[in-house]
C-alpha cells in the first residue's frame, strides 16, 4: 500500500479537525451546566446536540464486531460513507474509482458527484471477480477500488482468494461493502482489519439489523483511516434518536439472530419454490435476504406483480442480468401471497 499520506487528498491532509468545547473536556468530568453551544435550555431532552463523540454506541459496536472504539466510524446511513470516501481520497477530474459491475448503483452515483472517473469491470458469467482482470484496469490515478459481497443485485460472495489478491496487490483503499454479510457463515472481512491497512468495510443497520428507518451505518477499518472520517465529518451527523434506537436493538441481538434464522429459512424455501414456476427459468446461489431469479419475460412478470400491490426490483438494464427480478425475502405470509400469484401468472405474449 501507498503511503496513506500519499492518498488523502491535498486539502484534506492539511485540515485541521475541528473540536468543540464539549469534546474538549476531561474524559469522565460530569458536566451539568452548559452554556456553550447557544442552545435553548427548555424541551428537554430535546433541546441538546447529540453526542458528537457516540462513544456508548461504539464501544457496544466495538465488542460486537471485534475492533476498538477507534476503528469505527458511524455514518447517516452508508450513504454518507461512500460519499466521504470520494471526498477524502479522491481529486475530481484528476483520480479515478474501480469497481466491480454489476453492483451496488451507489458507488457509480456518488463518483458522479464527485466528478470522479468510475471503470466498472465486469464479472464473470456466475458472478464472481476476476482480480488480475480488475487490477489491470487501474492505473496510477486509481484510489479506490469497491468491491460488495455478498454483492447486490446477485447476492453470493466474492471468492476470499480473489479478494484478498486485489488487497495485497493494489496501492490504494481497497472499500469492502458487507451490508449483507449477517446473512452469512463466512468470515467477515471486518474481523481481519490488522492484514489490511488499506481496508475499510462497510456495514449497515438497514438489513439483518431491520433499521432502516434510523439511517445508520458502520465504516471499520486501522484507526489512521477512521481518524480522516471523523476529520471531515458534518458535526453532529448522528442524531440522538438513531443513537438511542440502536443502543436498544444492540441490547436485543438475540431477538436479530432469531430474525436472520428464519430470513435464512424462507430464502431457501423462497428459491426452491422459484426453480419450480413455469415463469422462471433460473435462480442463482445467494447469500443474503434477497436472491436473483431469471425469468422468461421479466418485465411482463414485473408489470404482472405491480399490477397486484407487489414491488419487486427489476434489474434486467444491468450488466449480466438480462431478464432478471430481485427477490428480497419477506415475511412468511409476504412470501407465500407472491408465490401464490406467480402461479397463476400467464404470459401476455
Amino acid at each position: 500500500m501507498t503511503d496513506l499520506d500519499k492518498l488523502v487528498r491535498p486539502n484534506i491532509r492539511e485540515f485541521l479537525s475541528c473540536t468543540n468545547a464539549r469534546t474538549e473536556q476531561p474524559t469522565g468530568q460530569f458536566r451539568q451546566i452548559m452554556l456553550d453551544a447557544n442552545e435553548n435550555p427548555y424541551n428537554k431532552p430535546f433541546n441538546r446536540y447529540p453526542s458528537d463523540s457516540q462513544e456508548e454506541l461504539k464501544t457496544q459496536l466495538a465488542k460486537l464486531k471485534g475492533v476498538t472504539d477507534n476503528e469505527i466510524f458511524l455514518s447517516n446511513g452508508s450513504t454518507e460513507a461512500i460519499d466521504m470516501c470520494y471526498r477524502i481520497f479522491c481529486q475530481p477530474r484528476v483520480d479515478n474509482v474501480v469497481a466491480i459491475e454489476p453492483t451496488c448503483g451507489l458507488y457509480r452515483q456518488f463518483a458522479a458527484f464527485n466528478d470522479v472517473e468510475y471503470r466498472p469491470v465486469l464479472l464473470d458469467y456466475d458472478f464472481q471477480l476476476d482480480a488480475i482482470r480488475l487490477l489491470k484496469t487501474c492505473d496510477r490515478h486509481t484510489k479506490l477500488i469497491w468491491l460488495c459481497s455478498p454483492n447486490t443485485p446477485n447476492g453470493n460472495l466474492l471468492d476470499t482468494v480473489e479478494v484478498e489478491k486485489v488487497l495485497k496487490t493494489f496501492n490504494g483503499i481497497v472499500i469492502i461493502d458487507e451490508a449483507y454479510s449477517d446473512f452469512s457463515r463466512q468470515q467477515p472481512f471486518r474481523e481481519r482489519l490488522a492484514e489490511f491497512p488499506n481496508m475499510i468495510v462497510l456495514n449497515t443497520f438497514s438489513k439483518a439489523w431491520a433499521n432502516a428507518a434510523i439511517r445508520l451505518g458502520v465504516t471499520c477499518a486501522q484507526e489512521a483511516v477512521i481518524d480522516l472520517f471523523n476529520k471531515v465529518k458534518y458535526p453532529y451527523n448522528i442524531n440522538q434518536l438513531t443513537q438511542e434506537q440502536a443502543v436498544d436493538a444492540l441490547k436485543h441481538r438475540y431477538d436479530i439472530e432469531d430474525w436472520i434464522k428464519i430470513l435464512l429459512l424462507e430464502r431457501q424455501r423462497m428459491m426452491k419454490a422459484f426453480e419450480s414456476l413455469a415463469c422462471c427459468e433460473q435462480v442463482y446461489p445467494s447469500n443474503a435476504n434477497f436472491f436473483l431469479a431469471r425469468m422468461k419475460d421479466a418485465q411482463g412478470v414485473y408489470d404482472y406483480l405491480t399490477e397486484k400491490g407487489i414491488v419487486v426490483h427489476n434489474c434486467f438494464k444491468e450488466p449480466l442480468c438480462d431478464n432478471c427480478l430481485r427477490i428480497t425475502i419477506g415475511a412468511k405470509a409476504e412470501n407465500a401471497e407472491i408465490l401464490g400469484i406467480l402461479r397463476y401468472y400467464k404470459p401476455t405474449k
